[in-house]
């Protein structure tokens, strides 16, 4: 058909399985067959070695020297948008960490204003803080953290209704009422920046928060007689849980312990930022990480290096790195219906690379 693609390669990862010799068939934007080699017609030639889900990035704050924060307009995201895709990562959720309400606003009104003009890829918005713990701030500014009522948070969540999609907030300053009202609003509530006991933790995973952010960083650590949020999110049989997979955030080693522990509840983002002198977080490179005000703010990565460094680094088998990079972070934002695999009527977003996991094309529906 006129408006069909075909895609081929050695290697076929749907999600669950490698299909060997098959080809991706596309149409509309949609994914419409998965077929043998030898069912397409004559003069077909393997074009890839290894064809997979696009990539899902739900933490990443900016790029391209344009940090969403500062710069909370649609321009943003589309270079935002530019480095998720040169990455692999055909869905991203733009992030901004604790802030002004009026910052908040503002980033809301980018993602709406980006969507309107037919921006790609944009999943909603993911606020970081301010409702977090002053212990586990990380660099966090903390004149701007506060506990959070109703009466403080139902304006910002009424305005940043169906773009608002995550909220990562610490359980011990936010009460049972505040929990609901952010679920009320299909939103996402992730723990983080938390120093919660163990016990906290559990209760709150128990009733309504279904995953946490960046495990190990910013929140209460697994020790033999306090294990902390760390060994909740351990413990637990049903929270999921981010993870900075750049060596820096968290060792390699450390990395492999959680995930033998969690097996298919962890899954990595990039917590990537960007270098920017401007607004109350100024991010410098330092080697291949970020610092802002001399503490540890955000990463360098891609999400193809997060599946490079989960195959080379840590072991992990590629199904499952490439799972963690995309499935994983699916199910977490309840898209796993439309991404993450390479079914039928699923959307056309793959991810083509040479058998050494270089990218050689990146394909959007």
């Amino acid at each position: 058909m006129k408006n069909q693609q075909i895609y081929l390669a050695n290697r076929v990862f749907t999600g669950t399985e490698w299909l060997h010799h098959h080809a991706v068939v596309i149409e509309r934007g949609a994914i419409t067959d998965i077929l043998p080699s030898t069912a397409l017609p004559s003069g077909e030639t393997l074009q890839h070695a290894i064809i997979a889900p696009a990539f899902v990035d739900i933490q990443i704050y900016g790029a391209h020297n344009r940090l969403l924060a500062v710069y909370p307009e649609a321009n943003t995201l589309d270079l935002l948008y530019d480095y998720c895709s040169k990455g692999g990562a055909a869905y991203f959720q733009p992030t901004v960490a604790t802030n002004s309400y009026e910052v908040f606003y503002q980033c809301i009104d980018a993602v709406r204003d980006y969507w309107k003009k037919g921006g790609k890829g944009c999943l909603g918005l993911h606020i970081e803080g301010p409702w977090i713990s002053p212990a586990k701030r990380g660099a966090h500014i903390e004149s701007f953290i506060h506990t959070p009522s109703v009466e403080k948070i139902k304006p910002l969540l009424d305005y940043g209704k169906d773009i608002i999609t995550m909220i990562t907030l610490a359980p011990e300053t936010c009460g049972q009422d505040v929990i609901d009202l952010i679920r009320s609003y299909d939103i996402v509530i992730s723990a983080g920046h938390s120093n919660a006991t163990y016990e906290t933790a559990m209760a709150a995973f128990n009733n309504g928060i279904p995953a946490a952010t960046h495990l190990f960083n910013a929140m209460s650590p697994l020790q033999h007689r306090a294990p902390g949020m760390v060994g909740a999110i351990f413990n637990h049989s049903g929270v999921m849980s981010s993870i900075v997979p750049d060596g820096y955030h968290v060792d390699f080693p450390v990395l492999r312990i959680a995930k033998d522990l969690m097996k298919e509840r962890l899954f990595v983002i990039t917590d990537a930022v960007t270098t920017t002198t401007e607004g109350p977080y100024p991010h410098q490179l330092a080697g291949y990480k970020y610092e802002s005000n001399n503490i540890l703010s955000g990463s360098a990565l891609t999400m193809l290096k997060c599946v490079q460094n989960l195959v080379h680094r840590v072991d992990v088998p590629l199904a499952e790195a490439l799972r963690m990079a995309s499935l994983y972070p699916a199910q977490v934002m309840g898209k796993a219906h439309r991404m993450g695999k390479i079914e039928k009527g699923y959307d056309a977003n793959l991810v083509c690379m040479n058998e050494a996991l270089e990218i050689e094309q990146v394909v959007t529906g």
